[in-house]
């Protein structure tokens, strides 16, 4: 029998065969290992005593057995058909065929033939597995500022690092080498934000200069972090359920939205990502609900789209939000990135070579894609 697991580190759904009896398996997205519980797995053998064995072993023998005579029987109807079509054939001439022009015939459709394309072409492509500069060993975390330079935070180890418009690597600082980073978010002006240990901390871009954490009367509980066409800051916070709270560009708050996932849907929501237009308007993805949540710039809720599911337009394990200049919401899943326009009615999909951890668009409407080892930089013809 073949249960399904959510993996701990990326959340991606992992297969386990009882069969197997394994304890520990590996998780073909992240390849982190996921411990099966000890309910899952199975204890019995073929050869376990229990007054039957001896009944059991004469089956099998007697199932060989039969399974050896039919086969003869079947090889010996089959080796006299073939004397009798010989001598068939020999007796009477094979009559003659016209001749058909024939036409190349079109392979069978497979699911990279039936996948879209054209829709995203590949404008940059940096990175590898590695430590040195330019590598990255998780890279889930990408941000820009105003003046094109890319920030790429590996998920462990505590490494961000900087890259030109051109994807040329220029230097790297270090936050937390101990706790995961969750969220990575620039302006325009060259400010990072770090999300770590359920705080948002500023940095200096170049540098890595640390600029205070962001103060929030309810305390620590951010979860991601996106930065607003006008400046402000539009958080994912935990520690009450999912509410989304929105900070003006001062640091001050501007809205909280309690509950913004938990309070639609009914079920609980442990990961928030977000992601804003440049309207204003909010959008949060919640990866154990398996939907998006629109709500307006006052907070205000507008709709939720998606679903768990195989089909176009669902989710199965999501990662990643971003929202393009022409308002289109992108949402990254383990069957690639969806599109959906404005009022979430979905559009296309394509793919990316992998799981899209984290993206955002620049200015010039074109996509960036952190992708465990690698970052893309993409244009996009959406229909």
């Amino acid at each position: 029998m073949i249960h399904s697991l959510k993996c701990p580190s990326c959340a991606a759904p992992v297969d386990y065969d009882e069969n197997k009896n394994a304890s520990i398996i590996r998780c073909p997205f992240c390849s982190n290992s996921v411990v099966v519980p000890e309910s899952m797995r199975t204890h019995t053998s073929f050869a376990a005593s229990d007054g039957h064995s001896g009944g059991r072993r004469w089956m099998l023998v007697l199932g060989v057995i039969l399974v050896f005579v039919v086969g003869s029987l079947i090889l010996a109807g089959g080796i006299i058909n073939t004397l009798v079509g010989s001598i068939t054939r020999k007796a009477d001439p094979p009559p003659t065929m016209p001749r058909i022009a024939t036409r190349p015939v079109a392979p069978p459709s497979s699911s990279k033939a039936s996948e879209p394309a054209g829709i995203a072409r590949t404008l940059l492509a940096f990175g590898g597995e590695g430590t040195g500069p330019g590598l990255f060993t998780d890279a889930r975390s990408i941000a820009l500022d105003g003046e094109g330079r890319i920030y790429v935070g590996d998920y462990t180890g505590g490494r961000i690092q900087v890259f030109d418009p051109d994807g040329k690597f220029l230097t790297q600082w270090m936050v937390n080498p101990k706790m995961p980073l969750r969220g990575l978010a620039a302006s325009r002006q060259g400010t990072v934000y770090v999300v770590q240990s359920g705080e948002i901390t500023r940095y200096e871009g170049q540098t890595g200069k640390s600029l205070g954490k962001l103060a929030y009367a309810e305390g620590w509980g951010f979860d991601d972090v996106t930065v607003a066409a006008d400046g402000s800051l539009v958080t994912a916070w935990y520690k009450g359920r999912d509410n989304i709270v929105r900070f003006n560009p001062d640091g001050t708050v501007g809205k909280i939205i309690r509950e913004a996932i938990s309070g639609q849907s009914g079920d609980s929501e442990l990961n928030t990502r977000v992601a804003v237009d440049g309207l204003g308007n909010i959008y949060a993805l919640g990866s154990f609900n398996e939907a998006v949540f629109k709500y307006t710039p006052d907070g205000k809720y507008v709709s939720r789209f998606g679903g768990k599911g195989a089909q176009p337009g669902q989710f199965r394990a999501v990662q990643s939000i971003a929202v393009d200049g022409q308002g289109r919401i992108y949402v990254g899943d383990i069957k690639g990135v969806q599109i959906f326009d404005a009022d979430g009615r979905y559009i296309d999909t394509f793919k990316t070579g992998g799981i899209a951890f984290a993206m955002v668009f620049n200015d010039k409407n074109e996509l960036f894609v952190a992708n465990r080892t690698k970052v893309l930089k993409l244009a996009l013809d959406v229909p």
